[in-house]
């Protein structure tokens, strides 16, 4: 059994609006999580094809900076920095949609992961965007912590189907709609047809 309420509490989430490199404004959403392994098994786990398609997508490419990957059921995109085993830069479905993950080490031999997902103000309007891509992002974290436990399972895709992983991204919703509404920038029909949009991609009806 997944203890949702645990999982959910685990992610510090947050959502801003800032310059984007070559001008303009950006939409910035900010995962955060810590893991009780250490922090080359953690960078193993996101960037060894034969791992990561056991608890997200299969993974294919030239894994190195300037090269190519594909998330085959997925986004891809290019890689831009890739410092094992710290800091990894992607573009992820266009150039301007650019994902980091940072890992760095923490007490106990565990690691804290950082993720920050950026794209243009045009691209998602208000930071109500964050609804589109945050509670997916929650559930890959969610994925990751499972796979490093040991929970492997024969599918991730149905896996992420499952009646607890729905009401994990139910509460996932609940979560980003508070730290977008707390951010006092998106106008309120922005945030329910967020979560609408949110609702209807990661919590489909059955």
């Amino acid at each position: 059994m997944i203890d949702i309420a645990q999982h959910l509490a685990a992610i510090h989430r947050a959502v801003g609006t800032g310059p984007a490199e070559g001008g303009g404004e950006e939409v910035s959403v900010v995962l955060r999580r810590g893991y009780a392994a250490p922090i080359a098994d953690v960078w193993d786990a996101l960037t060894d094809p034969d791992r990561v398609k056991r608890w997200f997508y299969p993974l294919s490419g030239d894994l190195r900076a300037g090269g190519t990957f594909q998330l085959h059921g997925n986004a891809g995109g290019e890689i831009r920095t890739c410092e094992p085993p710290r800091l990894l830069t992607v573009t992820f479905g266009g150039p301007t949609s650019v994902v980091e993950v940072h890992l760095s080490p923490a007490a106990d031999d565990a690691t804290e992961l950082r993720l920050t997902h950026t794209v243009p103000i045009e691209m998602a309007r208000s930071e109500a965007g964050a609804l589109f891509v945050g509670p997916g992002w929650d559930g890959a974290l969610l994925g990751l912590a499972l796979f490093l436990q040991g929970e492997v399972v024969d599918d991730p895709i149905a896996a992420a189907n499952s009646p607890e992983v729905r009401e994990f991204s139910r509460g996932s919703i609940d979560a980003w709609v508070a730290v977008v509404e707390a951010s006092g920038t998106a106008p309120a029909d922005e945030i329910v047809a967020g979560r609408a949009m949110a609702e209807a991609q990661f919590t489909p009806a059955q």
